[in-house]
């Protein structure tokens, strides 16, 4: 955490010396610009936070420059709109999860999680250091809008029920709560059945057993949603989402309209938040578990064997997808040549290594097949 802490630090100082080097007063050309932001997240679940750490830095970088007016989720429109609130223009900015907008494109599904693939480092490590900031606005700039990626977290928990599940047979026949397409297609070739169930929805649906099982997201928010208080099992590890990336959708016409100091403070907010969010949910988590567990909740941990499997189900399922939309295929090359670029000097470092190397990684050349 101190590693984390001490790099949020620097980029923050890296970030004000690029600002004063661009000028030490703002241009009188220069007017300041507000935007009016809103996110996918309610006040109750905690994800909103990294919303709100990257509005708080934006504004004290940007004081004089550029504001961001927040609205928490709900409050504008409701949270399944702020896509298309955003890419109307009836909104400037909203946070988000990539992983909401599958239906719209699935080449989405990659950039917010996939089952059994990226981990936060990876993120992080692909969009900092390979292509993968490129990849998101690519996406995003289909639909007329600038993406910000800024909020990280490490692997979900996994579903959690009142009954025991404690391998992939007992999911036959079970109804699951779980987000994304492809954490689908993986829950079918397990013979369970995916239920959408709204975040603000989840804790009734475990309750009252409209579902078997549910999963939300990392510990540090299913704490703060009560889900310990209605299910007492969960199955881990979070195979479904091992790290998930969100941040900030901008319209287009709000962005190009930026002047290249307002751009940068935008950016440094949000380069600067993205570690702050791990180190964050991660202390979170961490208290989470241990709260879990006094409360009686049982751990039930999947087999070597029954991972090995998952592994295969969520490669086959991203070869499908990369198969129906060239879109996908070309992102998932990108991330695969990542992984590839990468496993050597990270095999090297072994234990000490950020994030992990698949046992198995999905067939890139039928994937690249797929872009043509």
């Amino acid at each position: 955490m101190k590693i984390l802490t001490t790099l949020r630090k620097g980029m923050l100082a890296a970030a004000a010396v690029a600002l004063l080097a661009g000028g030490a007063s703002v241009s009188a050309q220069e007017k300041e610009v507000t935007i009016t932001m809103t996110s996918t997240w309610p006040p109750g679940i905690n994800l909103i936070e990294s919303d709100k750490h990257f509005v708080d830095l934006v504004n004290k970088l940007g004081k004089g420059i550029i504001q961001i007016k927040f609205h928490p989720g709900e409050s504008l429109v409701p949270s399944t709109q702020v896509f298309d609130a955003v890419r109307s223009g009836s909104i400037d900015a909203s946070a988000d999860w990539p992983g909401y907008w599958g239906g719209t494109d699935t080449a989405f599904a990659l950039l917010g999680a996939f089952p059994m693939f990226f981990t936060a480092a990876d993120y992080i490590l692909w969009i900092q250091g390979w292509d993968g900031k490129k990849v998101f606005d690519e996406v995003y700039g289909k639909y007329g809008m600038t993406y910000l990626p800024y909020s990280v977290i490490s692997m979900e928990s996994g579903p959690r029920g009142r009954t025991p599940i404690t391998s992939l047979a007992d999911l036959q026949g079970k109804r699951i709560r779980m987000s994304g397409r492809p954490q689908g297609a993986v829950l079918k070739a397990n013979g369970a059945s995916q239920i959408m169930v709204p975040g603000a929805e989840v804790y009734q649906a475990v309750e009252r057993g409209v579902v078997d099982a549910a999963e939300f997201s990392s510990p540090s928010t299913d704490l703060g949603m009560g889900l310990h208080e209605v299910s007492k099992h969960v199955l881990s590890p979070g195979w479904h989402q091992p790290g998930s990336m969100s941040g900030v959708m901008i319209s287009r016409k709000v962005w190009d309209k930026l002047s290249e100091r307002q751009k940068t403070i935008l950016q440094a907010a949000a380069d600067a938040t993205m570690p702050w969010s791990l180190a964050f949910f991660e202390k979170g988590s961490a208290t989470a578990v241990k709260t879990f567990e006094k409360a009686g909740t049982t751990v039930h941990q999947l087999s070597p064997e029954e991972m090995k499997t998952l592994q295969q189900q969520s490669n086959k399922a991203m070869i499908d997808e990369a198969c129906a939309n060239p879109a996908f295929a070309r992102i998932a090359v990108s991330q695969i040549e990542f992984l590839q670029d990468y496993s050597q000097w990270r095999g090297m470092q072994g234990e000490f290594a950020m994030g992990r190397n698949l046992s198995e990684l999905p067939d890139v050349e039928a994937i690249r097949k797929c872009v043509k």
